[in-house]
Protein backbone atom coordinates (compact mmCIF):
# COMPACT_ATOMS: atom_id res chain seq x y z
CA UNK A 1 0.00 0.00 0.00
CA UNK A 2 1.25 3.49 -0.76
CA UNK A 3 1.90 6.02 1.97
CA UNK A 4 -0.66 8.36 0.48
CA UNK A 5 -3.42 5.79 0.05
CA UNK A 6 -2.91 4.80 3.69
CA UNK A 7 -3.62 8.43 4.58
CA UNK A 8 -6.79 8.55 2.49
CA UNK A 9 -5.39 10.16 -0.66
CA UNK A 10 -6.51 9.09 -4.14
CA UNK A 11 -3.63 7.51 -6.05
CA UNK A 12 -3.56 6.46 -9.69
CA UNK A 13 -3.43 2.84 -8.56
CA UNK A 14 -6.79 3.36 -6.88
CA UNK A 15 -8.05 5.18 -9.97
CA UNK A 16 -7.33 2.16 -12.16
CA UNK A 17 -9.21 -0.08 -9.74
CA UNK A 18 -12.18 2.27 -9.41
CA UNK A 19 -12.53 2.57 -13.19
CA UNK A 20 -13.20 -1.17 -13.50
CA UNK A 21 -16.30 -1.03 -11.31
CA UNK A 22 -19.58 -0.91 -13.20
CA UNK A 23 -21.18 1.18 -10.45
CA UNK A 24 -18.84 4.07 -11.25
CA UNK A 25 -20.57 4.78 -14.57
CA UNK A 26 -19.41 4.05 -18.12
CA UNK A 27 -16.15 2.14 -18.33
CA UNK A 28 -12.98 3.91 -19.34
CA UNK A 29 -13.02 1.95 -22.60
CA UNK A 30 -16.52 3.24 -23.40
CA UNK A 31 -15.55 6.80 -22.61
CA UNK A 32 -12.34 6.60 -24.66
CA UNK A 33 -14.11 5.15 -27.69
CA UNK A 34 -16.87 7.77 -27.44
CA UNK A 35 -14.30 10.56 -27.08
CA UNK A 36 -12.48 9.26 -30.15
CA UNK A 37 -15.77 9.51 -32.01
CA UNK A 38 -15.97 13.19 -31.15
CA UNK A 39 -18.34 13.03 -28.18
CA UNK A 40 -17.57 16.02 -25.97
CA UNK A 41 -19.51 14.54 -23.03
CA UNK A 42 -17.08 11.59 -22.97
CA UNK A 43 -14.02 13.85 -22.92
CA UNK A 44 -15.55 15.83 -20.07
CA UNK A 45 -16.37 12.61 -18.21
CA UNK A 46 -12.76 11.41 -18.51
CA UNK A 47 -11.55 14.76 -17.22
CA UNK A 48 -13.94 14.74 -14.26
CA UNK A 49 -13.14 11.14 -13.40
CA UNK A 50 -9.37 11.61 -13.40
CA UNK A 51 -8.84 15.25 -12.40
CA UNK A 52 -8.32 14.30 -8.72
CA UNK A 53 -5.82 11.62 -9.69
CA UNK A 54 -3.83 13.87 -12.02
CA UNK A 55 -3.78 16.79 -9.59
CA UNK A 56 -2.65 14.53 -6.75
CA UNK A 57 -0.01 12.72 -8.77
CA UNK A 58 1.40 15.94 -10.22
CA UNK A 59 1.58 17.47 -6.76
CA UNK A 60 3.30 14.45 -5.26
CA UNK A 61 5.96 14.04 -7.96
CA UNK A 62 6.70 17.77 -8.17
CA UNK A 63 6.01 18.97 -4.65
CA UNK A 64 4.47 22.38 -4.11
CA UNK A 65 5.62 23.93 -7.35
CA UNK A 66 4.68 26.71 -9.73
CA UNK A 67 4.67 24.25 -12.64
CA UNK A 68 2.06 21.87 -11.19
CA UNK A 69 -0.98 23.61 -12.69
CA UNK A 70 0.63 23.73 -16.12
CA UNK A 71 1.64 20.09 -15.80
CA UNK A 72 -1.95 19.06 -15.03
CA UNK A 73 -3.40 21.05 -17.93
CA UNK A 74 -0.77 19.92 -20.42
CA UNK A 75 -1.16 16.28 -19.40
CA UNK A 76 -4.90 16.34 -20.02
CA UNK A 77 -4.47 18.14 -23.34
CA UNK A 78 -1.91 15.57 -24.49
CA UNK A 79 -4.05 12.66 -23.36
CA UNK A 80 -7.37 13.84 -24.75
CA UNK A 81 -5.82 14.91 -28.04
CA UNK A 82 -3.85 11.67 -28.33
CA UNK A 83 -6.54 9.08 -27.64
CA UNK A 84 -6.01 7.50 -31.06
CA UNK A 85 -2.59 6.43 -29.85
CA UNK A 86 -3.97 4.50 -26.87
CA UNK A 87 -3.91 0.83 -27.90
CA UNK A 88 -5.97 -0.43 -24.94
CA UNK A 89 -8.84 1.97 -24.16
CA UNK A 90 -9.47 0.30 -20.80
CA UNK A 91 -5.90 1.22 -19.76
CA UNK A 92 -6.59 4.97 -19.83
CA UNK A 93 -5.75 5.59 -16.14
CA UNK A 94 -2.27 4.08 -16.30
CA UNK A 95 -1.60 5.73 -19.66
CA UNK A 96 -2.63 9.12 -18.31
CA UNK A 97 -0.44 8.63 -15.23
CA UNK A 98 2.53 7.84 -17.48
CA UNK A 99 1.95 11.10 -19.36
CA UNK A 100 2.01 13.02 -16.08
CA UNK A 101 5.19 11.30 -14.87
CA UNK A 102 7.08 11.62 -18.16
CA UNK A 103 6.04 15.25 -18.59
CA UNK A 104 7.14 16.02 -15.02
CA UNK A 105 10.47 14.31 -15.71
CA UNK A 106 11.05 16.58 -18.71
CA UNK A 107 10.28 19.66 -16.64
CA UNK A 108 12.68 18.59 -13.89
CA UNK A 109 15.48 17.67 -16.32
CA UNK A 110 15.16 21.01 -18.08
CA UNK A 111 15.17 22.82 -14.75
CA UNK A 112 18.33 21.02 -13.59
CA UNK A 113 20.07 21.92 -16.85
CA UNK A 114 19.12 25.59 -16.53
CA UNK A 115 20.39 25.65 -12.96
CA UNK A 116 23.72 24.15 -13.98
CA UNK A 117 24.01 26.85 -16.62
CA UNK A 118 23.14 29.53 -14.08
CA UNK A 119 19.96 30.41 -15.95
CA UNK A 120 17.49 29.47 -13.23
CA UNK A 121 17.41 29.96 -9.48
CA UNK A 122 17.20 27.12 -7.00
CA UNK A 123 13.55 26.58 -6.12
CA UNK A 124 11.96 26.49 -2.70
CA UNK A 125 12.38 23.21 -0.81
CA UNK A 126 9.42 20.85 -0.88
CA UNK A 127 7.10 21.58 2.04
CA UNK A 128 6.15 18.19 3.52
CA UNK A 129 3.64 19.83 5.84
CA UNK A 130 1.76 21.09 2.78
CA UNK A 131 1.67 17.58 1.34
CA UNK A 132 0.57 15.76 4.49
CA UNK A 133 -2.05 16.95 6.92
CA UNK A 134 -1.40 17.32 10.65
CA UNK A 135 -3.45 14.18 11.39
CA UNK A 136 -0.96 11.92 9.55
CA UNK A 137 0.64 9.18 11.70
CA UNK A 138 4.12 10.17 12.93
CA UNK A 139 5.84 7.26 11.16
CA UNK A 140 4.27 8.14 7.81
CA UNK A 141 5.14 11.80 8.27
CA UNK A 142 8.74 10.92 9.14
CA UNK A 143 9.12 8.69 6.10
CA UNK A 144 7.61 11.27 3.76
CA UNK A 145 9.83 13.96 5.21
CA UNK A 146 12.91 11.80 4.58
CA UNK A 147 11.82 11.05 1.01
CA UNK A 148 10.93 14.61 0.05
CA UNK A 149 13.98 16.16 1.74
CA UNK A 150 16.15 13.93 -0.44
CA UNK A 151 14.38 14.39 -3.79
CA UNK A 152 16.04 17.57 -5.04
CA UNK A 153 19.50 16.01 -4.72
CA UNK A 154 18.62 12.92 -6.78
CA UNK A 155 18.91 12.47 -10.55
CA UNK A 156 15.46 12.85 -12.10
CA UNK A 157 14.91 9.16 -12.91
CA UNK A 158 15.89 8.13 -9.37
CA UNK A 159 13.58 10.80 -7.98
CA UNK A 160 10.63 9.55 -10.01
CA UNK A 161 11.32 5.92 -9.23
CA UNK A 162 11.53 6.64 -5.50
CA UNK A 163 8.26 8.59 -5.43
CA UNK A 164 6.43 5.96 -7.46
CA UNK A 165 7.78 3.19 -5.24
CA UNK A 166 7.67 4.71 -1.75
CA UNK A 167 4.87 7.28 -2.04
CA UNK A 168 2.57 5.83 -4.71
CA UNK A 169 3.24 2.21 -3.77
CA UNK A 170 3.69 0.88 -7.31
CA UNK A 171 5.27 -2.47 -8.08
CA UNK A 172 8.53 -2.41 -10.04
CA UNK A 173 6.87 -3.52 -13.29
CA UNK A 174 4.24 -0.79 -12.90
CA UNK A 175 6.99 1.79 -12.40
CA UNK A 176 8.75 0.55 -15.53
CA UNK A 177 5.57 0.93 -17.56
CA UNK A 178 4.77 4.34 -16.12
CA UNK A 179 8.27 5.72 -16.70
CA UNK A 180 8.79 4.01 -20.06
CA UNK A 181 11.93 2.22 -18.85
CA UNK A 182 13.03 -1.40 -18.76
CA UNK A 183 12.42 -3.37 -15.58
CA UNK A 184 16.17 -3.82 -15.10
CA UNK A 185 16.73 -0.06 -15.34
CA UNK A 186 13.95 0.63 -12.84
CA UNK A 187 15.41 -1.89 -10.40
CA UNK A 188 18.73 -0.04 -10.57
CA UNK A 189 17.10 3.37 -10.16
CA UNK A 190 15.06 2.23 -7.15
CA UNK A 191 18.06 0.51 -5.55
CA UNK A 192 20.23 3.62 -5.99
CA UNK A 193 17.49 5.88 -4.61
CA UNK A 194 16.88 3.55 -1.66
CA UNK A 195 20.61 3.53 -0.89
CA UNK A 196 20.64 7.32 -0.93
CA UNK A 197 17.58 7.37 1.32
CA UNK A 198 19.24 5.01 3.80
CA UNK A 199 22.37 7.17 3.85
CA UNK A 200 20.11 10.18 4.40
CA UNK A 201 18.59 8.54 7.44
CA UNK A 202 15.34 7.37 5.85
CA UNK A 203 13.63 4.05 6.53
CA UNK A 204 14.32 1.35 3.95
CA UNK A 205 11.92 -1.57 3.78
Amino acid sequence: MSLFSSLGYFSHVQARRESTRSASGPSDATLVLSARAGEDWAREALFRRYAPMVNGLAYRVMGRDEDVDDLVQDSFVRALNGLDGLKEPQAFAGWLASIVVRSASKILRRRKLLRRLGLARVGEPIDVDALVGPAAPPDARAELRAVYTLLESLPVEQRMALVLRRVEGLALDEIAQTMGLSLATVKRRVADAEAALAAHGGVVR
